[in-house]
């Protein structure tokens, strides 16, 4: 999926540019997920930020088992969200 039709999607859902960029979910899954403790490299290659090489740019299967079981547990993760697990504000005071 391209930039362009994730800008098209969050503009149809109103979300303003100065708000959100289609770069920012990549950015905030990324963190997220070192975040939960995931392996770099396992983020990094789901991410396309793995190697560049033409071996890499070919090797979907890099981590495949590893990033299936961090991809279903950041579904699980958005799912949590949608049905209202608690969520704690950022700049909340300790």
């Amino acid at each position: 999926m391209s930039d362009n039709a994730l800008l098209v999607a969050m503009r149809t859902m109103g979300i303003p540019k100065e708000e959100l960029t289609a770069h920012g979910f990549r950015h905030m899954a990324s963190t997220l997920l070192h975040e939960q403790g995931w392996d770099t490299d396992w983020i990094e290659v789901q991410l396309a930020h793995g190697d560049h090489s033409t071996r890499g740019k070919y090797n979907f299967a890099k981590y495949l088992k590893e990033r299936t079981r961090m991809m279903q547990s950041w579904a699980d993760y958005l799912d949590a969200l949608r049905r209202g697990a608690e969520i704690i504000p950022i700049n909340q005071r300790a």
